[in-house]
């Protein structure tokens, strides 16, 4: 399955390891919430990074305290017409100030790909590669956006305050 992070379709150091699959001793490494929950210490004391994937019905105050140690969080969409994934990533970038890789996974959909990236999303997993290759495409599509949101991005009309303050208007 190809990913997409930073604009570019890169490959994916992270294994993806079911609830009872055998720990590897090094490398990165995507667990299920549940296993991470249960198996916390243990995953965080091994080599290699750690990341969880976050099932969209579970409340994401439950992994708040264990963010810093996070090298990433996989999102699930587990169909395109239910959004919770959405919130939970503003909730992770905004309220909890989550800095590492926030990833979209499930049914992503190239459709959807300029809102996901709004949410705070800056890694997702397609399904095709021509799926991959129409991302990179959209997101250098848009480069002004009115609505605030958590990724960072200075909206319209903050950059007209800045424009207007940098040329001296209105003084």
């Amino acid at each position: 399955m190809p990913l997409v992070n930073g604009g570019k379709i890169v490959d994916d150091s992270f294994a993806k390891l079911a609830v009872d699959t055998p720990l590897p001793a090094g490398g990165d490494i995507l667990v299920p919430a549940e296993r991470f929950l249960s198996e916390r210490e243990a995953l965080l004391a091994r080599g290699g990074k750690v990341g969880v994937i976050w099932p969209n019905n579970r409340d994401i105050s439950e992994l708040a305290p264990h963010l810093e140690k996070l090298a990433a969080v996989a999102l699930v969409f587990p169909t395109f017409r239910d959004g919770r994934a959405y919130s939970q990533a503003r909730l992770l970038r905004e309220r909890y100030n989550y800095r590492g890789e926030l990833r979209a996974t499930g049914q992503v959909l190239r459709d959807q790909f300029v809102f996901m990236l709004r949410a705070g999303f800056d890694s997702f997993e397609v399904k095709k590669q021509a799926d991959a290759e129409a991302f990179m495409q959209t997101a250098k599509r848009y480069s002004v956006f009115y609505q605030p949101t958590g990724d960072g991005r200075v909206t319209a009309l903050h950059r007209r305050m800045q424009l207007r303050h940098s040329e001296g208007v209105g003084t």
